[in-house]
């Protein structure tokens, strides 16, 4: 597959690296040399400045023989023309556009990207993609990730093991004997920074970050397992009145018996959010000023949302809320390094913009059958939910016989509505829908394998 890729900042190097580790064909473009520079020197891809917009510049990098064009500049205006120019001037079959600003996003104007007037096939918006991660998360009190699959009847839930979780050292293959009616599949762990598919004789051990795939009505058994019986927070504190916290603040309002208080820097913003929110209490002022925090009372929270455009504020603002007393942190970070430093200090929970992003443009990246894609970890590998066809291999062979490569583990099956913890013996057949989990390595072989993408590969 031949793809452009225009931006060269955090989410388009993670696009192109995850493109170019599949031996796609990839260019990319950016204004900026330093950017062009260090990700020509870093990955095996073309890369080169321009203006992304520009005719000139998409057709010097291939664009009349491109099977997909990836608009993820900083300016919504650059993506949106990006993929006009290529519809109209090249006829690029698909093209994905990151639009930022809520202006575009309103439902009144929706019919402005349709085919007759800015024919873009996905648009991708980070803030409200984050909102929806970030409420995820509120959900299930304990978990550092969840992500709903085959229309909420599946989750993948990610979560932490402490001391206080009482399956730690103990084989997998003995958990179904112990937990009888647990009814999860553990489908990927990551240990030091370093993630693995667990055989059967795999034991998880304190500070082991553990994916597992279960039928939704299990999960609060499941946490039980791992240790977690808190209540879903009813006081929350956002911190940050921008694009995110007001989207998370809304959702919030739908919730009978869930209230909520924001803490914004900018008085006019804050004015602004004030008029919008029907019972969010809205405080203007410093999420660092501890009287600020006293005064939204955040020592009593449940949870604590900090979504400024800060990345410092929003660390250091969640450790004053949890030294006051609040029970949980939901923390956006930007930088990617900081990550491995803050989950130390007693932040729960991290939202990386990036990793999100990036993960809702794979999902259409994967074609054909492909239902849903989210990338665990940092390269790990990727959440993958398929659709099988009568035509496909796996169809009508029990999963010992089908031959998953090494680092490929089936988590669930849905089939007529009905959830099956899969076990050797299980027989796919046509229409299931199969959730499974991928290294990076395996994931092209594993859509082969569910005939999809034919198109493109």
């Amino acid at each position: 597959m031949k793809v452009i890729v225009c931006g060269a900042g955090q989410v388009g190097t993670s696009i192109v690296r995850h493109l170019a580790s599949e031996n796609n064909d990839v260019t990319v473009i950016d204004q900026s040399p330093e950017l062009v520079r260090k990700i020509a020197d870093s990955l095996d891809v073309q890369a080169m400045e321009g203006f992304a917009s520009h005719p000139d510049v998409l057709e010097a990098a291939g664009v009349r023989d491109a099977d997909m064009i990836i608009a993820v500049t900083y300016s919504d205006e650059v993506n949106m023309i990006a993929c006009q120019v290529a519809h109209s001037l090249f006829d690029v079959p698909t093209k994905i556009a990151r639009v930022r600003h809520q202006s575009y996003l309103q439902p009144i104007w929706s019919d402005l990207f349709n085919r007759e007037n800015m024919p873009i096939d996905a648009i991708i918006s980070p803030e409200l993609e984050v909102g929806r991660a970030v409420t995820r998360r509120l959900w299930v009190p304990g978990a550092f990730d969840m992500i709903p699959l085959v229309d909420g009847k599946v989750r993948v839930i990610g979560v932490r093991c402490t001391a206080d979780t009482p399956i730690v050292n103990t084989p997998l293959r003995q958990l179904t004997g112990l937990f009888p009616d647990l009814n999860i599949t553990i489908v990927g762990i990551m240990r030091d920074g370093k993630g693995f598919v667990p055989d059967a004789d795999e034991e998880m051990v304190i500070g082991d970050e553990v994916y597992f795939v279960a039928d939704a009505k299990h999960v609060n058994r499941a946490m039980m397992a791992f240790g977690h019986e808190e209540a879903t927070a009813r006081r929350v504190v956002i911190l940050g009145g921008g694009n995110i916290g007001r989207y998370i603040a809304r959702e919030l309002e739908d919730h009978t018996g869930v209230s909520a208080k924001i803490i914004e820097h900018g008085k006019a913003r804050a004015e602004e959010i004030a008029l919008e929110l029907r019972r969010t209490v809205v405080l203007n002022g410093d999420a660092l000023d501890p009287e600020i925090l006293d005064e939204a009372n955040v020592g009593s929270a449940e949870a604590v949302i900090a979504v400024t455009n800060e990345d410092e504020v929003n660390i250091l603002a969640s450790l004053l809320a949890k030294r006051a007393g609040c029970k949980r942190a939901i923390t956006l970070i930007n930088a990617s390094n900081f990550a491995p430093l803050v989950s130390s200090l007693g932040i729960d929970v991290i939202v990386s913009p990036r990793a999100i992003t990036v993960s809702t443009i794979l999902q259409h990246i994967r074609r054909g059958r492909i239902r849903a894609v989210h990338s665990l970890g940092d390269g790990f590998g990727e959440i993958i939910e398929a659709e099988a066809l009568e035509t496909c291999g796996v169809v009508g062979r029990a999963l010992k016989d089908v031959g998953f490569p090494e680092g490929v583990i089936i988590g669930a099956v849905v089939r007529d509505g009905v959830v099956i913890v899969p076990d050797p013996a299980t027989v796919i057949k046509p229409k299931d829908r199969v959730v499974l989990f991928a290294t990076s390595g395996d994931v092209r072989k594993v859509e082969k394998m569910f005939s999809v993408g034919l198109e493109f590969f």
